[in-house]
């Protein structure tokens, strides 16, 4: 997204230090999320490693159970009445986290690097509760897009166990910046509309590769050393913590960790769009196509979605009007993509390029019937659906989700399965008042 020189400066100051105060409309929201750090010593506890074949991670961790990009969790079942979990010394200090049991609302808390933190108990709502939800379940996401959490080990009561679940049969992948990553949603990435996106749609499986500030184009964006081009195929993202851990080599992300996406939505080119960056329309367009060909290379069965990008909008004599960004150059990707010649190549594997010694090995002759899809913005925002600091609200965020599910749901026959559980948080806003 477009950031100006000053608030760029001001956002690298904001993700040196974690504060949990939530601003609303400039003022304090009042959170009061509850201390769950406790003593590990204290409870006569069952424990699990990190690296328990019970517990299930979603999105990107890399070896060291270090999260990254954003909404990164876990889920398992389990049994007892107890669930904690000690944190590692690659823990952001302070970093929100949300959790829940079962069908139960999300419950947050603020986690403390190299702590133990009880997130279930005796006392939490509906753990006695058996049914429908059986056997329980335990879920938990990190909402911070630059911060993260280590998870050393996972405890239960003692005498009871985690349960392995199993995965859900469909599964979405979102590749963006900040707007994917739901930068300055109350939440952040649990107020997302690609994690809206995923959790409303509902038994669907999905992962986050979404960073502010991050170009498709290879290069330095707002502080970004390289573009999706390059750091999708990475385990972690291009922020801080990264760097500070894995230097200018992060490890390659492995995809045969998880199963192979159904559907890819993806939402870039704001920032190779601001002239700050210098990405040429050329090089943002070949970049584009140089993304879906590694991940239609990937994932060969994929149905992709191109986003047109809303880019904001500005007051023109006594109205307003949105502004363009890119909108030929992702209509040519489109085009490029879905034309006669493309899907009739046989698309032999070109030679190797050695600069790009880490991209997947080809497949060739891969297109067998159109893949890459257009989802037109155009209309689901309006004005005062952006933030003064030119992102969506927690509503503009919910209004995108809402057109892609359905999107999804005309396009590809996906049933909407999300019939009860929250999915955003602090969003019941009423008015019982009438006759005024």
């Amino acid at each position: 997204m477009w950031i100006s020189k000053p608030c760029a400066i001001l956002l690298c100051c904001l993700i040196s230090f974690i504060s949990a105060t939530i601003l609303q409309n400039g003022q304090v929201r009042v959170t009061n999320y509850p201390n769950t750090v406790t003593e590990a010593s204290s409870h006569n506890w069952r424990t699990y490693p990190a690296s328990a074949t019970e517990i299930r991670y979603k999105g990107r961790w890399d070896d060291d159970h270090i999260s990254w990009w954003s909404v990164p969790g876990l889920k398992f079942g389990f049994t007892g009445k107890e669930v904690g979990i000690t944190f590692g010394p690659h823990t952001s200090n302070g970093v929100l986290v949300a959790f829940r049991i079962n069908g139960e609302d999300w419950q947050f808390s603020n986690i403390t690097t190299n702590a133990t933190h009880l997130l279930v108990s005796p006392s939490t709502e509906g753990v006695d509760l058996t049914s429908p939800v059986s056997p329980s379940t335990f879920e938990l996401r990190v909402t911070n897009w630059a911060y993260g959490v280590q998870v050393k080990s996972v405890h239960v009561a003692e005498g009871a166990s985690l349960i392995k679940l199993k995965d859900y049969s469909r599964r979405i992948e979102v590749i963006g910046d900040s707007l994917s990553s739901g930068m300055y949603g109350t939440y952040e990435g649990l107020s997302s509309y690609a994690y809206g996106l995923a959790a409303g749609l509902g038994d669907t499986e999905y992962s986050v590769t979404a960073y502010p500030g991050i170009c498709v184009t290879d290069q330095e964006c707002w502080g970004n050393p390289r573009g999706q081009t390059y750091q999708w195929y990475r385990t972690s993202d291009t922020g801080g913590r990264a760097t500070d851990i894995y230097g200018t080599n992060p490890p390659l992300w492995d995809f045969s960790k998880q199963q192979a996406a159904d559907i890819v939505v993806i939402n870039l080119g704001t920032n190779d769009n601001n002239t700050a960056n210098n990405v040429t329309n050329e090089d943002y367009y070949n970049s584009y196509i140089e993304l879906l060909e590694g991940v239609h290379n990937v994932w060969p069965k994929a149905q992709i979605i191109i986003s047109g990008l809303w880019n904001g909008f500005g007051k023109v004599g006594n109205t307003y009007v949105q502004s363009p960004a890119f909108v030929t150059e992702i209509w040519d990707v489109y085009k490029h993509f879905n034309s006669p010649s493309y899907l009739s190549s046989s698309h032999p594997c070109p030679p190797r390029n050695p600069l790009k010694f880490w991209l997947p090995s080809c497949k060739p002759g891969r297109p067998t019937a159109p893949f890459v899809h257009y989802f037109n913005t155009t209309g689901i925002l309006q004005h005062n659906d952006i933030g003064p600091l030119w992102h969506p609200t927690d509503v503009g965020y919910i209004k995108v989700a809402s057109h892609l599910m359905q999107y999804i749901n005309l396009k590809f026959g996906w049933e909407l399965r999300a019939t009860g559980p929250e999915v955003f948080s602090d969003t019941l806003y009423w008015n019982d008042q009438d006759s005024y």
